[in-house]
């Protein structure tokens, strides 16, 4: 007496599973340059570790003798695997069943996977392809009635963005709650020209507005990875992403239980770089390549930028010194002299948010001249955006570290750092502070003096040259204004230094905070 025949049964629905839609549509999607699911999956995790849940989950029918006569399985496949040797829960949409429409998930397969990753404390990978939403109106004629939308589970997908790492990858076509599931994650990804998000794809939008209109005009990642900033980063294919995936997850911890990885690394933490001492212009108005700086600071080729096409007068992203995963924002005088606008203040109030959950220290490099001023940015809701920025900044609570590499003007100047805390700051002999800087500021200062003048040019000069004496840094420095002013060469030795007893606080601050990350 054996369950062999039960056994051989489970092996048959397995491989009926494996074929997805059948062999016609798989044939379908690779025609047109994507993976299936199960390839996905393969090509991302480590060889041999996916541990799949709920294969057997389907649409079967049965003859007359009760046997298996056809067998749909789930458009959802989930189950846990490793990356680069770390477990995670893992789940992505099947296109070739229904296209990925949610009415053909049977079971709520996404939402377990998605409970499983909270409550095993592991990083959530959503590979999306699909509506993820109610399905199509087909469910209407399926289910004979129709149904108030909610949100079920919702909470626990809150709950997941203060706790474990979140990413999701637009892999195709993705709209309504597919899309939204996209963005509230720590790290989206989209797919040049292969992937699109939206509320509504094309043909709703064409009946709504009477305008037809192809879904990469309508929802390409060159809107929502430059424009829109629904999404973070633009790959140029489903390899490239599956690369980001495993690079952006190898700074976080699998949890806010957890500490951040620290690895091994052969880059001296004594090292220092000649070029530091001259990458500043001495003229303020000229600009610089503050990439330069951030990998000429941290552990070599360790620098991983995040949302690069948007907000770009900020950089952001992760890297690591002394082998110690930090956080790394800097302003970018390319664009708007590294204003902070409206999509940069998101970006920053989005990324300080990510390390202050899980507990990454974050390294600052100021050259900010302040919030954008004009016209646009005061449209564009600036004020407001950059308020949250630094509500996000004062909010944390993570060992934080500025360095002061040029400008810090203004408002947005005093969101390097939280002042009210420790506020721990470095500045180079370069830096360059104050409410307005004197060359704009003496225009405001002393304008009727300088309107009554018979040469009001030359009156405005005489005023900057007699205030610029009090610009220098040293002159703060005697005031204890500025702790430490440095050799821009030392900058790396002190920050490894830094990190390791930032790194020494980390345990008794591990856990959820009292808010999470926005997304």
């Amino acid at each position: 007496m054996s369950w062999q025949r039960e056994i051989e049964e489970l092996e048959k629905r397995k491989r009926l599973a494996a074929e997805m839609g059948g062999a016609e549509r798989v044939q379908r999607h690779h025609d047109n340059g994507r993976y299936t699911v199960r390839e996905r999956i393969s090509a991302l995790v480590d060889a041999e570790s996916f541990h799949e849940i709920g294969a057997l989950a389907g649409k079967a029918s049965y003859d007359s003798e009760g046997q298996l006569e056809h067998f749909l399985p789930s458009n959802f496949v989930f189950g846990t695997a490793d990356i680069r040797g770390r477990r995670v829960v893992i789940g992505g949409d099947d296109f070739t069943v229904r296209g990925g429409a949610a009415d053909a998930k049977v079971g709520d397969k996404s939402g377990f996977g998605e409970r499983y990753a909270l409550d095993m404390r592991l990083p959530l990978v959503r590979l999306v392809d699909g509506s993820g939403g109610g399905g199509s109106v087909k469910t209407l004629e399926m289910a004979g009635h129709s149904y108030v939308p909610a949100l079920t589970g919702f909470e626990t997908t809150m709950k997941l963005m203060g706790e474990v790492p979140v990413v999701c990858a637009c892999m195709g076509s993705v709209a309504g709650l597919g899309a939204v599931r996209t963005t509230i994650s720590h790290f989206s990804i989209m797919i040049k020209d292969t992937s699109q998000l939206f509320v509504a794809g094309p043909p709703v939008v064409e009946r709504g507005f009477g305008k037809s209109v192809d879904k990469n005009t309508l929802g390409g990642s060159h809107i929502h990875a430059h424009i829109s900033g629904a999404v973070d980063n633009e790959v140029a294919s489903e390899e490239e992403a599956f690369k980001a995936i495993g690079d952006f997850l190898a700074f976080l911890p699998s949890s806010v239980y957890e500490l951040p990885p620290v690895v091994t690394t052969e880059d001296p933490v004594d090292r220092e770089d000649e070029a530091l001492l001259s990458v500043i212009p001495r003229d303020r108005r000229e600009m610089y390549e503050v990439r330069e700086i951030v990998t000429s600071i941290v552990d070599s080729e360790s620098f991983f930028e995040i949302n690069p096409d948007y907000g770009r007068s900020l950089v952001i992203g992760f890297a690591r010194l002394a082998g110690h995963p930090v956080g790394i924002m800097a302003n970018d005088t390319h664009f708007f002299g590294g204003a902070v606008d409206a999509s940069a203040a998101e970006k920053m109030m989005r990324f300080v948010d990510l390390c202050d959950t899980f507990h990454i220290p974050m390294v600052n490099l100021v050259d900010n001249p302040g919030f954008l001023i004009g016209v646009g940015a005061e449209q564009a809701g600036t004020v407001r955006l950059g308020s949250r920025a630094l509500m996000a900044c004062y909010q944390a609570s993570i060992p934080w570290v500025s360095v002061i590499v040029r400008r810090c003007y203004g408002v947005a100047g005093a969101g390097h750092s939280n002042s009210d805390g420790l506020n721990l700051r470095y500045a180079w002999p370069s830096a360059d502070w104050g409410s307005l800087p004197i060359e704009g500021g003496v225009q405001a200062a002393y304008r009727r003096e300088i309107e009554s003048s018979q040469n009001p040019v030359k009156k405005r000069k005489e005023l900057e040259d007699r205030l610029e004496q009090y610009r220098s840094p040293f002159r703060t420095a005697e005031a204890f204004g500025i702790e430490e002013i440095i050799d821009p060469r030392t900058t790396r030795p002190l920050l490894c230094d830094w990190v390791k007893l930032a790194y020494r606080l980390l345990p008794s601050q591990l856990g959820p905070k009292a808010r999470s990350a926005r997304p």
